[in-house]
């Protein structure tokens, strides 16, 4: 394990970004998500991911210079094109204007097409934070997940992020996939050599295993709650949920025509939608009652679930949010992590675009 400082990381993906043509600020933008997610712990989802954004540019499927223009529009929501630009701008970009229209008139909702992976969904739903505003964020994905009963696979790990202000109390922050576990969790596992957990994952006909390169030899990953019997059937509407808010309503694709994130395999020869599709949303707290009376009666629900009661073991209930905060503090002080097939990919970055490597700590 080899450790390295946020900023360098950061620094170096903007001159990765901008090495395949992504303008400063795109460039700058697209790292600070990456590296909100490696600070929050969310390794799966932060610079490990960089090589996978090249290899994409570099078989066409990424626009670095995109137009994002809106394509139809209310007082309160809107269509957003991302003209195949990474999801790591569009989605900030398309919250910006949820944003606007929050604060013009309560709330804003933006459904996004012709996008690409856009990070963690956590990221995007706190930028209302700062306006004492709640935001939401989802996207869906690459299809591996296997719904309740099926052994084909329709729909990707669809994750939900829903931001919430409090007053002296941290926010509440949720972000989670809607299958039992996010596929970077696995490619986790396969850098360890470790197995998975049963009820994460199934083989092609539909049995469990532990393997953590199933999906590649035709499993799938499973719903939220595993198997039927453990309320799969509710992490399947879940993720169905993100995947119709995400495509259908934007004309993005859905359901097993989302294009793959891993380059090596081709999106499919007949598109239903442009590109993937993301949800974001915006609402203005004092929309439903004083900002500071709602932050007061978040902060006591907030105490009242921390003071909960626990079982033997146990030290305390978590708030959604604390584990993240937690990291992104300590890893502040000590540095990013990297196990060494995610540093080894940085150093063959550098190499290719001849640009300096991230220095460790």
């Amino acid at each position: 394990m080899e450790y390295f400082s946020s900023n360098s990381l950061s620094d170096f993906s903007t001159a990765i970004f901008m090495k395949i043509g992504c303008s400063t600020e795109h460039a700058e933008l697209a790292a600070q998500v990456l590296s909100s997610a490696d600070l929050r712990g969310i390794d799966s989802h932060g610079i490990a991911r960089l090589i996978g954004y090249v290899r994409l540019w570099e078989k066409d499927r990424i626009n670095p210079q995109p137009n994002i223009t809106i394509t139809h529009q209310t007082p309160s929501t809107a269509v957003v094109d991302g003209d195949q630009g990474l999801g790591l701008v569009v989605a900030p970009e398309a919250m910006q204007i949820a944003m606007q229209k929050a604060n013009e008139v309560g709330t804003g909702w933006v459904a996004i097409r012709n996008s690409n992976h856009f990070g963690i969904a956590g990221y995007h739903a706190m930028l209302p934070l700062q306006k004492d505003m709640i935001g939401i964020a989802m996207t869906n994905a690459s299809p591996l997940v296997a719904p309740t009963f099926s052994k084909e696979r329709l729909l990707g790990t669809n994750p939900i992020a829903v931001a919430i202000p409090a007053g002296s109390e941290p926010p509440f922050v949720a972000d989670f996939a809607t299958t039992t576990v996010a596929n970077g969790k696995l490619e986790v596992l396969q850098r360890k050599n470790q197995s998975a957990p049963l009820g994460w994952i199934q083989t092609s006909e539909g049995a469990p295993s532990q393997n953590p390169k199933e999906v590649a030899n035709g499993g799938a990953l499973l719903p939220l709650g595993g198997d039927k019997d453990h309320g799969s059937h509710k992490g399947y509407c879940l993720g169905a949920w993100v995947d119709i808010f995400s495509a259908v309503l934007s004309g993005a694709n859905y359901g097993p025509w989302v294009p793959p994130f891993v380059a090596f395999l081709e999106p499919s020869a007949n598109p239903v939608g442009d590109g993937i599709g993301h949800f974001v949303g915006a609402m203005r707290t004092d929309a439903f009652r004083p900002v500071e009376e709602f932050k007061q009666h978040m902060d006591q629900w907030i105490t009242a679930f921390r003071e909960a009661n626990t079982v033997d073991g146990q030290e305390k209930v978590l708030i959604p949010g604390d584990p993240e905060r937690e990291q992104e503090a300590l890893r502040k002080e000590r540095g990013i992590p990297l196990l060494p097939p995610v540093s080894d990919s940085l150093r063959q970055l550098a190499e290719k675009f001849e640009v300096e490597p991230p220095t460790r700590m």
